[in-house]
């Protein structure tokens, strides 16, 4: 066997085909952009590859031996070993586990009445899109419950778990597919002063790929991925391997205070609680120990501590906000904020001092 093929073999041939696809990337430094080319169906076919969407025929395996070395036949066996445990894993499943798995889990795409003949096939779009092979593991990466991080549920709302799981999966997806530096908790701190200065920056095509970058360079992988239906996430942070992290953004409200304050948020997170994940929205409990200390990173990336006392002080005006903003090189927007967060402005009042994006804006710099 080839060396690369040696290296690619998995001993859990449930994991799918496109896990190896991004380990060999990864590997051999491949963007996603230059595979992409080789395969007839572009980036759209590679993103439906890793997230166990889509199939490798012989067109796909050609090009994958090309690009990520190992032979024809290893990638046409990866994804027929892979079919072969999908169905099994499927087979093992009691009926109360089937029943939970769709009246649970989502999967993308999936519309109307799921009948007897779906059903398995549902089931087998399920544990491929999500990676897992049961619903223990599900729960335990996923579910509101996770054992290896936090979901803060919103005190106002009900969250819906299926929707919060899927904007979750979506990111990591897309964050999968970037390249980035390894890890490093001191290139991210590093950074901080060059990342907080871009929120003077208007317009999100101006500093969306410099942020990008910026992270990047840390071992962080940026995403964007809009909130659907049900989700009132507003960012994720989580170690999606053991050398790369994720930012996951949702750009909720599209406001520059409020996507601001959650990137500090969530940055504060991998600094704070790196082996953690945490989906952060709305109303969350702020009692809880890890986001008050990321609460209060986030605050302080904007208002230094020895500048609290003149942000209490301030005079809630249009000039004096502006005046003090740029004397801490932000944007007026984060002071706003900060000041109808501690009551001092009333929420509303000088609404010119926000920014908001329409979508279209958001989606150019994306």
């Amino acid at each position: 066997m080839a060396t690369v093929e040696a290296q690619l073999q998995e001993k859990d041939w449930f994991s799918r085909p496109g896990d190896s696809v991004l380990s060999a990337m990864r590997r051999r430094s491949v963007s996603a952009g230059a595979l992409a080319e080789r395969l007839k169906g572009g980036m759209e076919q590679l993103r439906d590859l890793t997230s166990g969407v889509g199939t490798i025929d012989e067109d796909t395996a050609n090009a994958l031996s090309a690009m990520l070395g190992g032979s024809t036949a290893f990638w046409k066996t990866r994804q027929a070993k892979y079919e072969e445990a999908l169905t099994h894993a499927v087979n093992q499943l009691s009926d109360e586990e089937a029943n939970a798995w769709l009246d649970r889990i989502p999967a993308p795409g999936s519309k109307g009445r799921i009948t007897a003949k779906r059903r398995s096939a549902e089931l087998e779009r399920r544990l491929a899109y999500f990676g897992v092979s049961t619903l223990k593991s599900w729960d335990a990466r996923y579910g509101p419950h996770q054992s290896h991080a936090r979901f803060r549920r919103s005190l106002a709302f009900t969250q819906h778990d299926g929707a919060t799981s899927m904007w979750l999966r979506e990111g990591e997806l897309d964050a999968n597919l970037r390249l980035t530096a390894e890890w490093s908790s001191d290139a991210l701190r590093a950074r901080l002063e060059q990342i907080r200065a871009l929120s003077r920056i208007s317009k999100p095509s101006r500093f969306m790929p410099q942020l990008v970058t910026m992270l990047a360079d840390a071992g962080v992988a940026l995403v964007v991925a809009k909130a659907p239906q049900g989700c009132r996430a507003s960012g994720a942070s989580r170690m999606i391997a053991p050398d790369k992290a994720m930012i996951l953004m949702s750009f909720r409200h599209r406001a520059d205070d409020h996507f601001w304050f959650t990137l500090f948020h969530e940055i504060g997170h991998l600094l704070l609680h790196e082996a953690s994940s945490f989906v952060d929205a709305e109303g969350i409990d702020e009692e809880d120990s890890c986001e008050k200390e990321a609460n209060e990173f986030a605050a302080r990336m904007i208002v230094p501590e020895k500048r609290e006392a003149e942000l209490l002080s301030l005079a809630p005006t249009d000039d004096a906000i502006r005046r003090f903003a740029v004397s801490l090189g932000v944007a007026p927007g984060l002071i706003l904020g900060q000041l109808q967060h501690r009551g001092i402005v009333a929420h509303g009042a000088l609404r010119r001092l926000r920014r908001h994006w329409t979508w279209d804006q958001i989606r150019e710099a994306l």
